[in-house]
C-alpha cells in the first residue's frame, strides 16, 4: 500500500493545491492520498478556523479519486509536526510506503521542522515545484499562487480577481462564512 500524505495550512486551499494533488496522483503509485489540514500552525501562524479549513479542503479534494481529508492532526492535538502526524500514519498503517507531497518552497525550510531528519526517514517526498524555470527541464510547475495573496484579495473585496485561483465552492464558502475579512 502507498499512502501519500499532503499537509498545509490550506488557508484557504486553492487550485494549484488542487493542482498539485492531480498531478501526484496522475504520476506516482499512490494507492491512497491523504490531505492534512494543519491543525495548529507550529510557528504560531494565524489560521481561518480548523473546521471550516478542513470543509474548504473537503471542498476542493473530495471529487479526486483515492483521496480523502484527515483530522489526524486535530486528533494529535497541539501543535502539528509532520513527523508525528507521519509517525502515527506508520502505527496505524505499519506495512505502507508513505510519501509526503510538499512545495519546493518548503524544502528550503525542511531543516527548521522538528525532527526533519526522521521525516525524510518516514516518507519519500514528492517536491512540487511553483513558478516557472525558463529551461523546463522536464519538470511539473504549479501555477504560483498563493494563500497569502488569495486572503489580501478577500481583504479588499476582489472577487473577480479571486474566482480563477479558488474553487466556486471555496469562494461561496469564504463568503458565506466571513472568512479572511
Amino acid at each position: 500500500m502507498d499512502i501519500a500524505i499532503y499537509g498545509g495550512s490550506f488557508n484557504p486551499p486553492h487550485v494549484a493545491h488542487l493542482l498539485a494533488a492531480t498531478w501526484a496522483l496522475a504520476t506516482h503509485p499512490i494507492d491512497e492520498l491523504h490531505v492534512v489540514p494543519t491543525f495548529q500552525h507550529p510557528f504560531g501562524k494565524e489560521l481561518a478556523p480548523y473546521d471550516d479549513r478542513v470543509r474548504m479542503a473537503e471542498l476542493v479534494f473530495g471529487s479526486l479519486p483515492r483521496t480523502r481529508v484527515s483530522r489526524i492532526e486535530e486528533s494529535l492535538g497541539g501543535p502539528s509536526m509532520m513527523v508525528r502526524t507521519l509517525e502515527q500514519m506508520r502505527a496505524t498503517s505499519p506495512s505502507a510506503r508513505l510519501s509526503l507531497i510538499i512545495g519546493s518552497d518548503l524544502v528550503d525550510e525542511l531543516p527548521r521542522w522538528h525532527s526533519s531528519e526522521r521525516v525524510k526517514e518516514l516518507a519519500q517526498l514528492i517536491v512540487v515545484d511553483r513558478g516557472t524555470d525558463p529551461d523546463n527541464n522536464g519538470r511539473f510547475f504549479l501555477p504560483d499562487i498563493s494563500s497569502s495573496l488569495i486572503r489580501t484579495l478577500v481583504r479588499e473585496k476582489r472577487w473577480r480577481e479571486i474566482e480563477p485561483l479558488v474553487p466556486r465552492d471555496v469562494v461561496a464558502l469564504i463568503r458565506e462564512r466571513g472568512l479572511f475579512a
